[in-house]
């Protein structure tokens, strides 16, 4: 009985010696490891032992209050360039203070459109990181550092952008950085959650994954591309800036940008008369006065029909430097005035121009008014047709050409299908094609029936009487409208002192291109030069 009694304790003591073993190593299997939280286990809980699937929503690199940060300062980025957006654009119609660049304007705000669509993107696929993505941000980086280090390093493209365009090349440089880094973090975040909740990194994509991928990739190559193209027009600019001008460049309006004057021929004192005899002063037509009016004139100058001449690229084209906005025919008229007075250049004056350059010599002429001995109007523009100058399609069009001229797709194809050399897009028939004559067309248009309307009526008022005039008409264009007949007969008085009105039978616009145009214009500015 006591032996029997005592196994039974025996075997009571070893089967709870056995569960207090059980017991202890249990709680020691389910003792919590205590530490401090961290960015990791501050959102789910600590003690969950068991693996999320890798579909579960809470497989997020959102986890992670680092990412979430670097989200939130993505966005307040996207503000900042957008406001900055918004100034550049408000700029190229208006120039707040401090903001005129005597470049075009637009470089400044292509590079900032270029960095407001990158951070749109990098938020839209924020959270789906991929190499693609970062091979064509960091194809888009070098570029950008390319386009940053011509626009600090060249002296001529420099001073042209000024503090905006370098500011926003340097933060498009910066922004394009920061997208590199910012994908790579993510997709170091995104692996690191899904090892810690699912156990492994997940390699598989679904098909709408794939498809948001494949959408980022394409939209970062144009952005890519678009940076290609944005270096390759700033070469092209490097080469026009080494093209040197043929006279001086003078600051006009308060130093607020510079005007290229150009003056041909030894000034003369005394005629027959005993009077000086007067300097042709050339206004151009709506493209540089170099490829249209002054290779004329220079030929009628070694001829010896004239004795000196005086030509001037308005803001804008040639070598001068684009003006703020606005910019009317009359400011124009003030430039060319102060940019005379600063060479040196005195008058008497026999004014020369063709098309719209018609309305910018009328009114110099009314505000010199005893320095002008003659007036020559070449198939000139009448008041009447500003408003196709400045009609709101024509503006529609130039500000869009000019929002795509960064790009240089025709500039591109010119120079390298085509041949085209620097004096063609300085000066020539490729002149059009530049930003900087873009932003001074769309000026004009913005104007044309405002301001520029009411300096032209105003000097239409105030112009002498009795000041010698010569008309020569296109017979093309006034056979082909009669609207453009009358407007020439209409100019035919704007003074009372008519010498010549010559219809040049078969003549374009540009009347000095047929021979016989070239005759009699070359002797109608003999006899006002030589004969007054």
């Amino acid at each position: 009985m006591v032996s029997l009694w005592n196994r039974h304790k025996d075997d009571s003591d070893r089967e709870g010696s056995r569960t207090r073993e059980d017991q202890g190593s249990v709680g020691q299997y389910h003792e919590p490891q205590y530490r401090e939280p961290d960015e990791r286990t501050r959102l789910l809980p600590r003690d969950n032992p068991a693996y999320l699937s890798p579909d579960d929503p809470a497989v997020s690199p959102y986890n992670l209050w680092s990412v979430r940060a670097l989200r939130g300062l993505s966005s307040l980025f996207l503000v900042l360039s957008f406001i900055w957006w918004a100034f550049l654009l408000v700029s190229i119609f208006v120039s707040p203070p401090m903001m005129h660049t005597r470049g075009s304007g637009f470089f400044s705000f292509a590079y900032t459109t270029l960095t407001v669509g990158y951070l749109v993107i990098v938020l839209l696929f924020f959270s789906v990181p991929s190499k693609p993505m970062t091979i064509c941000g960091a194809i888009l980086s070098v570029f950008l550092l390319v386009d940053m280090c011509i626009i600090l390093g060249v002296a001529r493209i420099r001073v042209e952008e000024g503090w905006v365009g370098i500011a926003s090349v340097v933060w498009a440089t910066f922004i394009s950085i920061y997208a590199i880094l910012q994908n790579r973090y993510v997709a170091w975040g995104k692996k690191e959650e899904e090892e810690r909740l699912t156990g492994r990194e997940e390699t598989r994509r679904p098909l709408r994954e794939w498809l948001t991928v494949l959408i980022a990739t394409i939209i970062m190559a144009a952005l890519a591309l678009v940076s290609v193209l944005f270096t390759a027009t700033l070469i092209l600019r490097i080469q026009d800036a080494s093209l040197a001008a043929p006279g001086k460049k003078y600051y006009v309006n308060g130093d607020n940008y510079q005007v290229h004057l150009n003056c041909v021929g030894k000034a003369s004192h005394g005629t027959k008369n005993g009077e000086q005899v007067p300097t042709v002063l050339l206004e151009g037509d709506d493209g540089p006065v170099e490829h249209t009016l002054q290779p004329f004139i220079d030929n009628a100058y070694r001829n010896g029909s004239i004795e000196r001449y005086c030509y001037w690229d308005r803001p804008g084209y040639g070598w001068s430097d684009n003006a703020p906005s606005p910019y009317s025919a009359g400011m124009a008229a003030d430039a060319l005035s102060e940019a005379l007075a600063l060479a040196g250049e005195e008058g008497p004056w026999v004014l020369v121009s063709a098309g719209v350059g018609s309305i910018h010599s009328r009114i110099f002429a009314s505000r010199h008014l005893l320095e002008v001995d003659g007036i020559m109007l070449i198939d000139g523009l009448h008041e009447s047709y500003l408003d196709q100058v400045g009609s709101p399609g024509r503006g529609f069009v130039l500000w869009l050409r000019g929002i795509l001229s960064p790009l240089g797709l025709d500039r591109l194809a010119g120079a390298i299908f085509n041949g085209r050399s620097r004096e063609d897009r300085v000066i020539g028939r490729s002149a059009y094609q530049t930003a900087k004559v873009i932003r001074a067309k769309l000026q004009e248009n913005l104007v044309a029936k405002s301001m520029t309307s009411s300096e032209i009526q105003t000097a239409r008022h105030v112009q002498m009487a009795d000041t010698p005039l010569t008309v020569i008409s296109s017979g093309v264009e006034t056979r082909k409208s009669e609207k453009w007949r009358k407007s020439q007969e209409e100019l035919t008085r704007i003074t009372k002192n008519l010498k010549n009105w010559d219809v040049v039978r078969g003549a374009p616009h540009e009347v000095w291109r047929t021979p016989e145009g070239r005759y009699i214009v070359e002797k109608r500015l003999k006899q006002m030069v030589k004969e007054k």
